[in-house]
Formats: C-alpha cells, structure tokens, sequence
C-alpha cells in the first residue's frame, strides 16, 4: 500500500494540498483515488489531481463522514445523496473539462461535484432545486474557497440561460428525456452528459456533443 500511495503523496505535496499530518483524511483520500478511480479506469491526471485535492468528508453530513471515502452514494438530505466517488470521476473525465471552460451543473447537492470541477475549469454554475441544499451548499463551498462555483436555486430543467452558452453540462440527477434547454445552452463543440431513465426504470448514462455546426450526436 505505501508503495502505490507514494508517488500520489509526491505530488500533492508539490501542490501544495495538506499534509497528513493536519488532515487525517488524506490517507483515506488517496487510496479512494487510487483504489476506486485510478484502478477502475479513470485516467485523466487533472480529474485524479482534483479528486485528490477535494475533502469529500466535508460535503456529507457529519454522521455520515466515517463513510465519506468509501465507493457508495451517501444521503445528504432532501432524499437526494452525493454519488459515488467512480460516478463523479467519470462523469468529470468524460467531459473533457479544460481550464477555460464555463461549466453547467444540474443538480448541486452538497456541492462536491461542482468542487471537483472547479479544480479543472474557469466558472461552474450549479442550479439544485431545494433551498435547503442549495443554500447549505452556497456556503459551504464559500468557506471552503471555491470562489468559482456560482450557486442558484431553481428548477434546473431550465438550466441557467443567463450565463449560457456553457462548454461543458452535466446533470447529476437522472430525468426522463434531455431537456431542450440545456441542450440549447451547449455551447457549440461542447459536451452534456446525463443519466436517463425513470426512477423505477434502467438508467442510461448519456453523453451528447454539440459540434461545430450545432448539430447533436
């Protein structure tokens, strides 16, 4: 296990992320990554990096936070949860983030998928439909410094078409359908990724790239 975590700790003392010794998480953390994602798939240096740097302890709720690092979704209130770490790698790593992206969440939570991506991109924008959620994750995000996380409450169905186009959306919470706004605030070139399907139903990770001329595949 040393072995494996060695060059992970490496680099995140070159980046500056805190040391074991003042964050006892981070053991946890690093072999969450490399354990769950790295093992699994999930290739992306950045979105490892980011996924690294973000203490996902802090985004459940405290009774939940002895949990917080192994491969399960967590509920966060609302009868919503925070996904899976693989799920929030993936769907990170297939979007192609780059750092001059403005990005569009649907489905804020606890706010942890937004953070990871902040790492890797200029601006997101993330819409949750409950107040409460979204107003426990405005502020926690803010205390925790991911000044480029911009929080709305709303009915994300509609995106956020005051800020759009996006280059980048990504829906955390399944639907029936892709909705035609969020399709219409892809930015050309850009990518969405959604799970689709009913809440009784098989649900199908969908990914959509808007090209050049607009057209969608």
């Amino acid at each position: 296990m040393t072995r494996r975590l060695a060059p992970a700790l490496l680099l995140l003392a070159a980046s500056g992320v805190i040391g074991a010794e003042r964050d006892p998480t981070l053991p946890r953390r690093l072999a969450m990554v490399e354990d769950q994602l790295a093992r699994e798939g999930i290739a992306d240096p950045r979105v490892l990096q980011a996924m690294r740097e973000v203490p996902r302890h802090l985004f459940v709720p405290e009774e939940h936070r002895a949990r917080a690092y192994e491969p399960y979704p967590l509920p966060i209130g609302e009868g919503q949860t925070i996904s899976q770490p693989y799920v929030v790698g993936f769907m990170t790593e297939i979007l192609r983030l780059e750092p001059g992206h403005k990005v569009l969440e649907v489905g804020t939570g606890s706010g942890y998928q937004a953070a990871v991506a902040s790492r890797l991109v200029r601006d997101v924008y993330t819409v949750e439909i409950f107040e409460s959620l979204a107003s426990s994750a405005r502020e926690r995000l803010s205390s925790l410094g991911y000044a480029n996380v911009h929080v709305r409450q709303g009915d994300g169905y509609f995106g956020w078409k005051e800020e759009a186009p996006f280059d980048a959306i990504i829906v955390t919470c399944a639907g029936g359908h892709l909705p035609p706004p969020l399709l219409e605030q892809l930015r050309p070139g850009g990518r969405l990724v959604m799970p689709v399907g009913g809440p009784f139903m098989t649900q199908n990770l969908v990914l959509v790239e808007k090209d050049r001329q607009g057209r969608l595949s």
